[in-house]
């Protein structure tokens, strides 16, 4: 193979590292991309024209998956609107895919809803809260994971009785928290960011519900005793005799 006959490699475009501009630098910015996307843009969702049946898109989603595998999963997801919801992220993404964004774009989880979150060890040996399940993780406006999780506070308060107005407050308080944290984390040098943890005790200590503090409280205790090895192996094993063996699943 000659040197003429190798393919030209192409480098992909570096993105604008914003990171590294001052903090009124950054904030003019994002002024900038407000006035072209304003936040009450984002309020109001319409069905795009000649938008393709939910079922009909579902079902589309579901080639090329395990075939025995999909009663399952659509009874699971018939259960309640909220495991509809859970289970319908391509939907999602095909209805956010019609709304307003503001341009910036990013590796979003593409599955952002509030069970999502929970209680994760690290490798010292602590609990943090994070963000779990990231096999629909792509590239898109930042503004989706943020729509995906408000909305699944209100499906889920429906989904458990609680009122209209309620549902409407959970959501508006986990907007105002992220947007909160940004700002915080706008005015941190990025590998404090790249390094922040939120430790469960920390959280737990800092709830001002008592009931839930005590509750929580003792969940975590009952976590941190037993390890995630010790409950795979209960769920993934069997005693037969000496030697315990693996469960057949099939």
């Amino acid at each position: 193979m000659t040197e003429q006959s190798l393919p030209k490699l192409t480098k992909a475009p570096i993105p604008p590292q914003t990171h590294i501009k001052r903090l009124d630098e950054r904030k003019a910015m994002g002024k900038a991309l407000r006035e072209k996307t304003p936040r009450q843009a984002q309020a109001e969702w319409q069905p795009p024209a000649g938008r393709p049946d939910p079922v009909e898109m579902l079902v589309e989603s579901s080639k090329g998956r395990v075939e025995e595998l999909l009663p399952i999963r659509y009874a699971r997801m018939m259960a309640t609107p909220f495991t509809f919801y859970r289970g319908a992220a391509a939907i999602m993404a095909y209805d956010l895919a019609h709304t307003p964004a503001a341009g910036l774009r990013l590796v979003a989880c593409g599955d952002c809803h509030l069970l999502n979150f929970g209680g994760f060890a690290t490798a010292e040996r602590k609990v943090i809260f994070d963000l779990n399940d990231f096999d629909e993780v792509s590239v898109a406006p930042w503004e989706w994971d943020v729509k995906r999780l408000t909305a699944s506070f209100v499906i889920a308060g429906r989904s458990n009785g609680f009122a209209p107005a309620d549902c409407r407050e959970a959501a508006w308080l986990a907007a105002q928290s992220y947007r909160q944290q940004m700002r915080d984390y706008a005015g941190m040098p990025i590998l404090q960011v790249w390094n922040e943890a939120h430790y469960l005790d920390n959280v737990i200590a800092n709830s001002t519900d008592k009931e839930m503090k005590r509750f929580y409280a003792r969940k975590l205790a009952g976590a941190i005793k037993q390890s995630a090895h010790e409950k795979e192996f209960a769920k993934l094993t069997f005693s037969a005799g000496d030697t315990p063996r693996i469960v057949d699943q099939i």
